[in-house]
């Protein structure tokens, strides 16, 4: 039952994350233009990187003497993060927000079962596929709402689908991290090195800085609540659900910028765009009752594994 509640509690976090993720599109609408999506991008992991040191400080500070965490993963899951940032902005900015958020987003779902069989020599659960694909196609239909046709340049599809990959190998490799050291900590490592690798190549690809007040303000939210708050509930579910899940269960993201779009931004969506949104959260349904069935399974067989052992 306790094991059963955490898993509850992780998708729950999931999903807050992704409503909180969902907030990135209205905020940059806000945000004055000029800035370059490469700052973009890796200013708001600065800021969060500064968000985790502060959560991380304490748990660093009376455990000096702990282990130190595997610096090859969290290289890797570092690069990840950079390679999710600086390409999703930029390629957003190429294909178009619905579109090119379609695409990083609704690829990372299929990279992150597709890593996830590679890793585990095992297929994710025929109903996994069929919410995740459900919910993909969903959010395919919320971005095209209504047209008949959209077009961008190959290299936007490219970098988009570069940033759903890189996403899904993060949410992997974060799990292995996160069953080592708090989820601050991993953070602070993970964010810290993808900042350190993101400033040279927005100062480089996005040329002068070139921020107002108002700028500064969105970037300062989008780093608080959009990156910190968000990954760190998304580290602490990672604790508790498969990467793979968790990375489908992003999928309502695109919920939260749906509603948004309507509420704050006034726009009309098409009766597509609806049954698009039907689609995801019955994918997500799928998913969800996916996920709670093979965490059954596996205590189900934990549990007669103990019961088989003999006495000591």
């Amino acid at each position: 039952m306790t094991t059963a509640s955490h898993s509850t509690r992780g998708i729950a976090m999931v999903l807050l994350a992704a409503m909180l993720w969902g907030t990135t599109g209205t905020a940059q609408s806000l945000a004055p233009a000029g800035i370059s999506p490469y700052w973009v991008g890796a200013l708001r992991l600065a800021v969060a990187s500064a968000f985790f040191a502060l959560l991380a400080a304490p748990a660093l500070w009376r455990r000096a003497s702990a282990p130190r965490l595997p610096w090859r993963p969290v290289l890797l899951a570092g690069m990840c993060v950079a390679a999710y940032n600086l390409s999703f902005f930029a390629g957003v900015k190429a294909s178009g927000v619905a579109l090119g958020t379609a695409i990083a987003i609704g690829s990372g779902p299929i990279w992150a079962g597709l890593l996830q069989t590679a890793a585990q020599r095992r297929w994710p659960a025929p109903v996994w596929w069929a919410g995740t694909l459900l919910g993909v196609a969903g959010g395919a239909a919320m971005a095209l709402n209504g047209r008949s046709s959209v077009s961008a340049p190959l290299a936007g599809i490219a970098l988009c689908l570069l940033a759903g990959l890189a996403y899904a190998a993060y949410a992997l490799l974060n799990k292995r991290l996160v069953a080592q050291a708090g989820a601050a900590s991993v953070n602070l490592a993970v964010f810290g090195t993808a900042a350190v690798l993101s400033l040279p190549v927005a100062g480089a690809l996005g040329g002068p800085l070139q921020a107002t007040a108002g700028t500064w303000a969105i970037l300062v939210y989008l780093g608080l609540v959009a990156t910190g708050v968000a990954y760190l509930l998304f580290s602490h579910a990672l604790r508790h659900i498969s990467g793979a899940t968790a990375v489908t269960l992003a999928l309502a993201e695109p919920v939260t910028a749906f509603a948004l779009a309507i509420a704050v931004v006034g726009e009309s969506p098409s009766a597509m765009a609806f049954w698009g949104l039907a689609g995801v959260l019955a994918g997500l349904l799928l998913v969800i009752r996916a996920e709670l069935r093979a965490q059954a399974v596996g205590r189900r067989a934990l549990a007669t594994d103990r019961g088989s052992q003999p006495p000591a």
